[in-house]
């Protein structure tokens, strides 16, 4: 039996990911597609438009066979702690024959060969990468620069090094690398707009537009947009949009669940946010994933300037540091992520359990067979923490301490019924 592994976040699922779906499917001849997916929080250090429930029910009603998370502190890491994270969760299954992941220049052999520079940092490398940094650039320009001069290849690696999910590609590549993975890595064609793209098209548009149409500005509960201007359009003309953005067999998940469980945006932690940074210190702030001194003392002295979470982060903002390592940075000390809990996590092997969300009953056997192979034990819910090692236990509880936070926004809200972490149960279609 042949099972392959997608890594996601599906913020949401669009017709892109159906494609990816399908099309990794087709060109593997899999039985089975498991998906490892985020949970609440996403790798750009925000909260997921809505949550992990919904999300991983419309990966199966898209084809997956089962979804599972990946921990908090992978997930909302940076591209290498997101890869490593996600590939090491699908190789600890011990039944996955390959990953296969979207990227814009499809040409894995081009994407192992940046691998193996990166991971094997050759001196000339170093020394190109040093030059970079101290002429001021960011790491990711400094570290583009370094390979053109190294290759000979400007054009060319410049452009695979500009796109998002190149990087992850090649991330994906060094994870397998670095544990030895028996996974075969695929990478198919990323089909439509840019990751970024603001504005919708035919047929597969950005999780960003998406995201934007649904905080339209006539709504009660919109927060804040993605950057771009809000969209005054009546309800029945959003889903009559989305009717070209979403499969079929997800679009009704998103007209009953609108306004119950989702969207949800940055500012709506606005105010939680805030609690957790008026009572630090720079030298508390400097604990958390992805702060480092000097971010720390700049939130401490801007903190009086603090109106809400986005704009809080576009303040913190510097030639020098990335955006999206500003959101990353928030979000960790909001939820409490820790530098030495994550470097613990990672030298006693990563993962110490499997976390399920959801599976098809139809394909329950794949999920069988991954708790037989695996070594670790798997977990339906938060309250099944008894086979758990002391790390283990300590991981689920942050993870479920930040969904609780996530639902507890979710039903504030929009004045639902909050669910607890602990009485979640797995999603079955």
């Amino acid at each position: 039996m042949k099972i392959i592994g997608l890594i996601a976040e599906y913020n949401p699922l669009h017709n892109g990911h159906l494609y990816h779906i399908q099309k990794s499917k087709e060109i593997t001849g899999a039985d089975h597609i498991v998906v490892v997916m985020s949970g609440d929080y996403v790798q750009r250090g925000i909260p997921a438009i809505m949550p992990k429930s919904l999300r991983a029910e419309m990966a199966l009603k898209a084809g997956a066979s089962a979804v599972f998370e990946i921990p908090l502190c992978y997930a909302t890491g940076t591209a290498q702690l997101f890869a490593t994270g996600s590939v090491a969760l699908l190789d600890s299954f011990n039944c996955i024959d390959s990953i296969v992941f979207g990227s814009e220049c499809n040409d894995v052999e081009k994407l192992s060969e940046l691998a193996n520079i990166f991971q094997n940092e050759p001196l000339e490398f170093k020394e190109l990468l040093q030059q970079g940094i101290k002429e001021g650039l960011n790491f990711p320009a400094a570290r583009t620069k370094a390979v053109a001069k190294l290759t000979h290849k400007s054009q060319d690696y410049v452009a695979v090094l500009k796109e998002p999910n190149n990087i992850l590609g090649i991330e994906y590549i060094k994870a397998l690398n670095l544990l030895n993975s028996s996974i075969t890595p695929y990478s198919i064609n990323r089909k439509g707009a840019h990751e970024h793209d603001t504005t919708l098209h035919p047929v597969y548009s950005s999780a960003t537009a998406i995201r934007s149409l649904l905080a339209y500005s006539s709504s009660k509960y919109s927060t804040y947009s993605e950057g771009e201007s809000l969209i005054d359009s009546p309800l029945s003309n959003i889903f009559h949009q989305l009717d070209y953005q979403i499969p079929d067999s997800c679009i009704d998940l998103l007209k009953d669940y609108y306004e119950v469980k989702y969207p949800i945006y940055q500012n709506d932690f606005s105010l939680l946010l805030k609690y957790k940074l008026i009572n630090k210190t720079p030298k508390d702030l400097a604990q958390y994933m992805d702060v480092s001194k000097e971010l720390a003392n700049r939130i401490c002295n801007q903190l009086n300037n603090f109106f809400n979470y986005k704009q809080f982060c576009q303040l913190l903002k510097t030639k020098e540091v990335t955006h999206s390592r500003i959101n990353r940075a928030l979000l960790h000390i909001m939820l409490g992520v820790k530098k030495k809990n994550v470097t613990e996590y990672k030298q006693g092997g990563y993962h110490f359990y499997i976390r399920l969300l959801g599976l098809e009953k139809r394909n329950q056997e794949v999920v069988s067979i991954i708790a037989k192979e695996s070594n670790l034990p798997m977990i339906h819910n938060a309250m099944n923490d008894e086979s758990l090692c002391a790390l283990g236990k300590r991981m689920l509880y942050h993870d479920t301490l930040a969904s609780n936070l996530y639902n507890s926004v979710v039903t504030d809200k929009f004045r639902t019924a909050y669910e607890n972490e602990y009485s979640q149960r797995v999603v079955k279609i």
